[in-house]
């Protein structure tokens, strides 16, 4: 049976950079977002969930391994290493989360771990040493690598193999070097035993490489089309490799006999578990478990809804070649059997251009996403013969010319980072800084650049500030005379937004005006959640309305066994175990809504609120949507007059539930639009347009923002089209609307018109023309004019 997915485990808010499972009931996971966790299931037909997390350090966690029981860790041990340099050491099931070791001998960066079967552990860090440590002390400092060592493996209890950034490998017999492997063209990435052969090897190169111990090479592995993170072999002895170019690749026989396309671009890591499932993390800080066997697949809707995510997905067209549109044939030649697994083909689907993949296991062609750049992209940078989308200046001292910086900006900003401090000899423990600058500067499209914020209802303070500022800002590197200058050359990709406020429009070179090129917005597909919150405010002030309410109404307040749930809910919060959250959890929430009197019920609304945006998938699991969307608006006092002003508890509690509905369209959130959908809008339709405040209009302004998000490529997405624009014209025809408002309103419209279901505006084209025009006039700020030119152009 092929791999298809088993679970989904959503607990992280950053990249998840390493990955291990020791056993089928256990998978340990280390993260950018400063966390390691230990997932675990109870039973075979279980789920996993969250048994520890742990924070080791405030910097990211980047790699993470297990060791074996002892009589002082029954359960084993996690170990992390991160960029603080320090090994941690944390016994499994203990009720403690603060390390019980700390190995401290690295300079910088642990970026690899390995583990023998008798508890030794082997470190790699980017100071170019390996150590193994014996007992939790060290035994040997492995010295010989002239750069970073992001590989390390045990092959027995005296021998160990590093692979490095100066793209050797080698082989050691305690502290002794007593092999040296040549052969890789880039950084070594990763290191597998193979049973019976000797070891397997990845690297930068996208390439694998078998070998003996002895130094032959057995064969090579080509099929990834970039760098080669990760490696792991299966129990029935198939390679098992993840990569920067989105796919997870199992090799058996010297051939691809599987891909694995993720909804990421960097898959950073694989393990392999001894019932033969697939372990993964990804750049979207996702970890996922794959299976082979069909009775651990998950659901049908949600492996649907997983085909549906890689197949909507935009692919740079870097990854898979530079072609024309006219050169293509169209669909009839996905009639045509792939040559090979894994084989990718460019189609012509009336304007888009489609990626397919051969699925061997299917005898099929499987669309795996949409080519954005591939034509007629405007690229114009150059730099050492190839194209790109920025290219910044480099000062390494007074004097000396420049250093290039290029970047494409569907590229991985660690890659783009990695690559120019190899390419300059640069230290390797700068990537993080160098890879910050970069997103800094190449940012997306921001919303929530306006200065207004929204009053926590609890306690009047913890303020909400939706994103933070685009402006872009020079970065110093922590040596002296390195520094950085941004080179403003070329703003030309189609779905990004403009450079950093305060750039300058002059060419440093020759120092006049750059072209008058404008970096385009739409279509932008990122929803905007509202997350933050006051947990402990939120939690006191329920559990005070909850005791005022057990004097006046006992019936009405929480039951024994809901608090128990609410208490869970909050747990989950605080320790980030999120994913734990489930649709049951929703609906208790929703009981309470309904039970409670509107003037106390609102911080039962927003607790709801941060459920659906903490973890998307357990509204997903909500089985009837229709009555949760009813709840929200008897809530709101639907059946009462909507008469202006609203109380203070009434427009509090529309705002409220607008955020919370909101939340709701996300990408794991379900397919849309539904019939619950139409509810919504049937709903906020019928509220007054003089009933719209500041801040509720804040609110419903990012709920058509992320409704234009998920439904961008739907094909029913005109079932509430009309609805859905009438709002957008309410929220930019609004006196009370400010520039934050305005400009998400008018994005949500730019994403409709451009989308799948475009509409045809007719005679209400000149209607949206004058309105967007006026809603350029009444922002005052010049991202908002820049998108109204882009709408417009779409507009005519």
């Amino acid at each position: 049976m092929p791999y298809r997915l088993s679970a989904s485990l959503s607990g992280h808010s950053q990249d998840v950079r390493s990955v291990a499972s020791p056993s089928n009931g256990l998978v340990l996971s280390a993260s950018r977002d400063a966390t390691a966790i230990a997932w675990e299931k109870a039973q075979e037909d279980s789920s996993f969930k969250v048994s520890s997390t742990y924070k080791p350090s405030e910097g990211f966690v980047n790699s993470i391994a297990y060791a074996p029981p002892s009589a002082e860790a029954p359960q084993g041990y996690a170990i992390t290493g991160g960029q603080d340099g320090i090994v941690n050491v944390f016994i499994l099931g203990s009720p403690s989360i603060e390390p019980a070791y700390s190995l401290l001998g690295h300079t910088a960066n642990v970026c690899a771990l390995a583990t023998s079967p008798t508890g030794t552990i082997v470190s790699g860090s980017w100071d170019s040493t390996a150590r193994v440590w014996r007992d939790f002390k060290e035994q040997h400092v492995l010295k010989g690598h002239t750069q970073s060592v992001w590989a390390v493996l045990t092959i027995d209890e005296d021998q160990t193999l590093t692979g490095s950034a100066d793209r050797t490998i080698k082989l050691w017999n305690q502290h002794k070097e007593v092999n040296r492997f040549h052969g890789h063209n880039d950084a070594v990435r990763g290191l597998a035993l193979v049973p019976d052969i000797g070891f397997a090897s990845c690297s930068n190169d996208s390439e694998i490489r078998v070998w003996t111990l002895q130094g032959d090479l057995v064969y090579t592995l080509v099929g990834h089309t970039s760098f080669v993170y990760s490696l792991s072999v299966l129990p029935t002895g198939e390679l098992v490799s993840s990569g920067e170019d989105r796919s997870v690749r199992v090799w058996k026989d010297g051939e691809c006999s599987q891909t694995i396309v993720h909804p990421a671009i960097s898959v950073w890591t694989v393990s392999t578990m001894p019932n033969g499932d697939i372990v993964t993390g990804c750049s979207d800080s996702v970890v996922r478990v794959f299976s082979n066997s069909e009775e651990r697949w998950a659901a049908e809707e949600e492996l649907k809804l997983y085909d549906e995510t890689i197949s909507n997905q935009a692919l740079p067209s870097q990854q898979l070649g530079d072609v024309k549109k006219q050169d293509l044939p169209g669909l009839e030649a996905l009639s045509n059997p792939g040559k090979k697994e894994g084989q990718v083909i460019m189609v012509r689907n009336n304007n888009l251009v489609e990626a397919h993949q051969w699925d061997s296991s299917s005898q099929s062609w499987q669309k795996i996403g949409e080519v954005v750049d591939a034509v007629g992209s405007g690229r114009k940078q150059l730099f050492d013969g190839k194209e790109y989308d920025y290219v910044f200046d480099v000062d390494i001292k007074d004097g000396a010319p420049p250093l290039k910086l290029p970047y494409n900006a569907n590229e991985n900003p660690y890659q783009a980072a990695h690559r120019f401090l190899t390419r300059n000899d640069l230290p390797m423990s700068y990537i993080d800084e160098v890879a910050q600058f970069i997103d800094k500067n190449t940012a997306p499209v921001r919303l929530g650049t306006s200065n207004e914020q929204y009053v926590d209802p609890f306690t009047g303070a913890s303020r909400y500030i939706p994103r933070g500022n685009t402006g872009g800002t020079g970065f110093t590197a922590p040596y002296a005379g390195f520094y950085w200058q941004r080179c403003v050359l070329n703003f030309c990709r189609t779905t990004y937004g403009p450079g950093p406020v305060g750039s300058s429009n002059v060419d440093p070179f020759t120092g006049s005006a750059r072209g008058s090129g404008k970096a385009k917005v739409l279509p932008v597909l990122s929803p905007l959640p509202f997350k933050q919150a006051n947990v402990a405010a939120m939690e006191k002030k329920i559990q005070e309305l909850n005791e005022a309410t057990k004097t006046t109404d006992a019936s009405a307040a929480l039951q024994p066994e809901e608090g128990a749930l609410f208490t869970e809910i909050f747990g989950a919060i605080s320790t980030n175990n999120t994913s734990s959250l489930s649709a049951q959890h929703i609906t208790i929430i929703a009981t309470v809504i309904q039970r409670w009197p509107t003037t106390q019920v609102f911080p039962v609304i927003d607790l709801l609120r941060l459920v659906l945006g903490s973890n998307p998938a357990a509204f997903k699991g909500v089985k009837d949507k229709e009555a949760l969307i009813a709840t929200l608006f008897r809530a709101a006092e639907r059946d009462q007059p909507w008469d202006s002003p609203l109380s203070k508890t009434r427009e509090t509690n529309l705002l409220l539930v607008t955020r919370s509905i909101a939340n709701m369209f996300q990408a794991q959130s379900g397919l849309v639009p539904a019939s619950w959908t139409s509810t919504v809008f049937a709903e906020l339709s019928a509220i007054p347009s003089t009933v719209w405040t500041k801040n509720t209009l804040l609110a419903l302004s990012t709920l058509l923002l992320n409704y234009s998000c998920v439904i961008h490529r739907s094909q029913t997405a005109a079932q509430d089209q009309d609805k859905h624009l009438g709002l957008i014209e309410t929220a930019l025809g609004n006196a009370n609307s400010d520039p934050e408002t305005l400009y998400r309103a008018l994005v949500a419209f730019g994403n409709v018109i451009c989308s799948v279901a475009k509409p045809k505006l007719g005679k209400a084209t000149a209607g949206w023309l004058r309105l967007t025009s006026a809603t350029a006039k009444k922002s005052g700020e010049k991202r908002t004019q820049d998108l109204v030119d882009e709408v417009q152009s779409l507009i005519l």
